[in-house]
């Protein structure tokens, strides 16, 4: 009987030990196999960050500086971001405006084709449809030429907001923004594409006929400090006939800024008498303080 006890006791014995050495060996199992997952998720999340870190790097140069930083920074705003740049921003009652809508259907036909691709938010990019060189030298001229033509009221220089491509200004602006007082455009020499702030009624006309879209940041409210409220993409154009059509959004554009009718829409007329020296000078100056081109602490920086 004691011999039975006893090779019961050593079967017993012998059963648990097998247990718990199974479950030892299933427990460094799984140790491996969780190690070996959160190995994998964190080579793979770090992989696919820089892999959009360089494609936020190759948009190009712009507001916000190409670095770490700024990339953190634009993955930040874009939280806040506007869910469907093609849904035209609202039309407050014309009450609340302090001036009139500048264009009109007849005047933007539809655009011919699809939209082109757009990623980004600083800086913010058209990816296709890209303007010959001829073309966007011909834009350029066209955005220099109103401020020639107005040179009391308007000047084009390096846009203050982008940092890079040419820029239109109002001297005396109607509209203006808490950064970059009275920048009405400017343009992108890498993508032909422009950015501008527009009477509501102008930039639903713009979205919906196919010849830009909203910027992401561009809802108002504390997103203001960032870009103008209104604030939209008008597409590259392709063509001249397309360029014609792009001069007459920034004529928009310098109407609801600068208060310029700059097409004679309102009987102004066309072009103002030119500047003398002094005045050249005096403006120069003005143009050139700093205060007179303020950015926003959160964007400043090289963009290199």
């Amino acid at each position: 009987m004691e011999t039975l006890n006893f090779a019961a006791a050593m079967l017993s014995g012998s059963i648990v030990g097998d247990i718990t050495m199974q479950d030892q060996i299933f427990s460094r199992y799984m140790s491996v196999c969780i190690s070996f997952a959160l190995m994998t998720a964190v080579t793979a999340s770090a992989y696919l960050i820089h892999q959009d870190y360089l494609r936020f790097k190759s948009l190009g140069p712009g507001g916000t500086p190409s670095t770490w930083l700024g990339y953190l920074k634009i993955k930040f705003l874009g939280l806040f971001a506007i869910h469907d740049p093609y849904m035209p921003p609202a039309i407050p009652p014309e009450i609340y405006l302090n001036r009139v809508a500048y264009l009109t259907k007849k005047e933007l036909p539809k655009r011919k084709g699809s939209r082109p691709v757009v990623r980004g938010i600083a800086p913010h990019r058209q990816l296709d449809q890209r303007p010959s060189s001829q073309i966007f030298a011909k834009l350029r001229k066209e955005i220099e030429g109103m401020g020639d033509r107005w040179p009391r009221r308007l000047r084009h220089g390096t846009s203050c907001l982008e940092k890079h491509g040419p820029g239109l200004f109002a001297l005396q602006p109607i509209n203006k923004s808490r950064h970059c007082s009275g920048e009405i455009c400017h343009a992108h020499p890498s993508d032909g594409s422009m950015h501008l702030t527009l009477h509501p009624a102008d930039a639903a006309i713009v979205v919906l006929r196919g010849w830009g879209e909203r910027h992401p940041l561009s809802s108002g409210g504390w997103l203001a400090r960032f870009v103008p409220q209104g604030f939209v993409m008008v597409y590259a154009p392709r063509t001249e006939e397309e360029t014609e059509i792009v001069r007459k959004i920034v004529a928009a554009a310098c109407w609801w800024i600068g208060g310029v009718d700059v097409d004679g829409k309102f009987g102004e007329g066309f072009q103002e008498e030119p500047l003398s020296d002094a005045e050249i000078e005096e403006q120069t100056k003005e143009f050139k303080r700093p205060e007179a081109c303020p950015v926003p602490v959160f964007i400043r920086g090289s963009t290199g």
